[in-house]
């Protein structure tokens, strides 16, 4: 099953189309997909606007592949339960958001294994057709290394704090 997901705060009509549009081409009837307040209705895949938590929780552990906008919730959760995942980010300039975030996001993701990055439907469709080659690589844990979280930890506790001065001149670098 591939699970498809644009989030709940935006639509995102152009990756359910497209999506949908491979359905139809391919005959694949195992697509779910969470539309949010989108504006097209799709044909050939099963479509929900929202869904409870922990139904769609299931639904990501049950999918084989995952396709999103590039959210980091949908995609730090298809890495932590190994699962490949389609990122697909949402273009401010064609107003599908308020600004480019999600494109510096896919931009620094591009080589992360297990993510892969479409740029425009056909870069989408390129990786729907090759959808069972896609994998997942090591899950990710669902907690930073000990070694990591000592160090930050040791850092916020020793680490001098500015003095009030020091505080209002950084304002003006």
């Amino acid at each position: 099953m591939i699970l498809v997901s644009v989030g709940t705060q935006l639509p995102f009509d152009r990756l359910i189309k497209t999506v949908d549009a491979w359905a139809i081409r391919s005959g694949r009837d195992d697509i779910l997909a969470q539309t949010g307040p989108g504006h097209y209705t799709p044909s050939a895949i099963k479509a929900f606007e929202f869904m409870e938590h922990e139904r769609f929780l299931a639904l990501q552990q049950e999918a084989e592949l995952m396709v999103s906008h590039a959210g980091m919730g949908s995609i730090i959760t298809a890495l932590e339960m190994g699962k490949p995942i389609i990122v697909m980010a949402r273009d401010h300039l064609r107003g599908e958001h308020r600004n480019g975030h999600q494109l510096s996001t896919v931009a620094h993701l591009c080589d992360r294994p297990g993510v892969y990055v479409a740029r425009d439907e056909a870069e989408l469709l390129s990786y729907l057709d090759r959808c069972d080659e896609l994998v997942a690589k090591a899950r990710l844990a669902p907690a930073a290394p000990s070694a990591f979280i000592e160090k930050l930890f040791d850092y916020i506790h020793n680490t001098p704090k500015p003095s009030r001065l020091q505080q209002f001149f950084r304002l003006f670098r």
